[in-house]
């Protein structure tokens, strides 16, 4: 995978001063690359790793440029096998991925119960609204629970802790039985998988 100057950079939207219609709206429009579509050849390893916390690190080194990684994420895929790969229409390398590939760093939250709207940000400057084709999900892991937002394909999210305790926040709020949140019509318990 080669960076060009020409290739395109993302800035980070501030979700504070969005409504989340226009937040659905953003997300909505992005125009990722049809990685489902390309079937190239498998060609190793890219020698890039995503660590639990949504570092991101090539040949054993932090990627310190965010655009490089928001770059690199839009080439993101999860094979049927469960291994992760980038993709282009000429090349396929896998990429270690410890947990998630992206992590949701911040939440907006909009109406209320049933009516609720739930926007996520993601780590790479990506924009997630919760619901039906993009589930909020609580698998049991070693730690305790791991809060995961679907971003698309078989591609995930981790729940970051403080986005993780305002979703509890807002399930205690609505005192259902059980604890979970409505968002874009679906509803999504926050208790363990196994629980």
């Amino acid at each position: 995978m080669r960076y060009s100057p020409d290739m395109p950079m993302r800035t980070l939207p501030d979700l504070t001063g969005l409504s989340l219609g226009e937040i659905a709206r953003l997300a909505e429009s992005a125009q990722l690359p049809p990685v489902e579509s390309w079937q190239p050849a498998h060609c190793g390893s890219s020698g890039m790793r995503i660590a639990r916390d949504g570092t991101w690190f090539h040949e054993g080194s932090p990627i310190g440029r965010p655009a490089m990684v928001a770059l690199f994420s839009t080439l993101l895929r999860r094979e049927e096998d469960g291994r992760h790969v980038l993709v282009t229409p000429v090349e396929k390398l896998d990429i270690d991925v410890e947990l998630a590939p992206f992590t949701a760093v911040e939440m907006t939250s909009d109406g209320s119960g049933r009516d609720r709207r739930l926007a996520f940000r993601l780590n790479t400057g990506d924009l997630v609204v919760a619901g039906p084709t993009r589930p909020i999900r609580i698998e049991d892991g070693e730690d305790g629970p791991v809060p995961l937002l679907r971003v698309r394909g078989e591609l995930d999210a981790l729940i970051a802790r403080p986005v993780y305790y305002e979703l509890a926040e807002l399930a205690i709020a609505d005192g259902g039985d059980p604890a979970g949140v409505w968002s874009d019509g679906a509803f999504f318990p926050i208790t363990g998988g196994d629980r």
